[in-house]
């Protein structure tokens, strides 16, 4: 029993995991940005400048992304990769656990960092040896979209260009002036989201037990109106939490194989055999 409930729990620490290494901390990937959230409208030049900046990056349709998220005493974590976003989600990255106790269970695991796929129609996880041992011996675990009770599109909204879009959802976005982020000259813009009431249905479910109700994005945009550095910042209720993403090399080229069938497994009857049901997105 207790060894079933290890290895449940850590199957669920790697969704979770991966998905938090490369895309916003609690982002809903709303797209409906209107620029205001009831509190005030925003100067429209910054609304413009910004509209801008997130036309331009989705234009790129790639970009490498390099992040280090902390979430409290839990976890904390570096993601490096490149990621596209012309048809959905696509690219490689490469998390690597660097503390908190999430991070010790899977050393006990043998699992220090993990290569994560995303694909149009699913994401793939890469385990150790001894999480292989334990997953039926095999070394990939699938997760489809749908069945990651209210993650599954927060996954699929991890382009920078979405940093972009949250952050006009605010009502009291503004400029904070011209700053040098890794020697390129950017403007740098603020404010305060709403996170739980741009979710809905699971995931607005999940932010409310957490605690997480609003969220401060810093973003910084380049001379070519392109995403270069994004700071997401909030608390919950095991504490703060924070992600600071670099954003470079646009219109890299994206590699995202779908690994092989015989050693992969899919997480739904990965839980199947252990007994477990994953639940619902309805």
């Amino acid at each position: 029993m207790k060894s079933t409930t290890v290895r449940r729990g850590a199957l669920t620490i790697a969704v979770t995991i991966a998905l938090s290494g490369t895309g916003a901390c609690t982002s809903s990937g709303s797209s409906g940005a209107s620029g205001t959230s009831g509190r005030g409208t925003p100067h429209a030049g910054v609304v413009a400048a910004l509209r801008s900046a997130e036309k331009r990056t989705d234009d790129a349709e790639s970009a490498r992304v390099r992040s280090t998220t902390t979430m409290g005493s839990d976890l904390s974590m570096t993601a490096n990769g490149v990621l596209g976003w012309s048809d959905g989600t696509t690219g490689t990255v490469t998390i690597a656990y660097t503390g908190g106790t999430t991070a010790d269970l899977m050393r006990k695991l043998g699992t220090t960092s993990m290569e994560a796929r995303y694909l149009p129609d699913a994401y793939y996880a890469k385990v150790g040896e001894r999480f292989a041992a334990q997953a039926g011996g095999k070394h990939w675990i699938r997760y489809e979209y749908a069945d990651l009770a209210g993650l599954g599109n927060q996954m699929q909204t991890t382009a920078p260009h979405h940093s972009v879009k949250l952050l006009l959802t605010s009502g009291d976005v503004r400029k904070v002036g011209e700053e040098t982020v890794r020697g390129e000259h950017t403007t740098h813009y603020t404010g305060a989201v709403d996170v739980a009431g741009l979710a809905s249905g699971e995931l607005k479910k999940q932010l409310t037990r957490a605690g997480v109700i609003t969220e401060t994005v810093d973003i910084w945009i380049d001379d070519r109106d392109l995403l270069v550095k994004k700071v997401e910042k909030g608390r919950t209720a095991n504490g703060a939490y924070s992600q600071t993403a670099y954003y470079s090399e646009y219109g890299a080229k994206v590699s995202a194989t779908r690994p092989p069938a015989s050693d992969t497994e899919d997480f739904r009857d990965l839980l199947s055999k252990q007994g477990a049901t994953p639940r619902s997105t309805s």
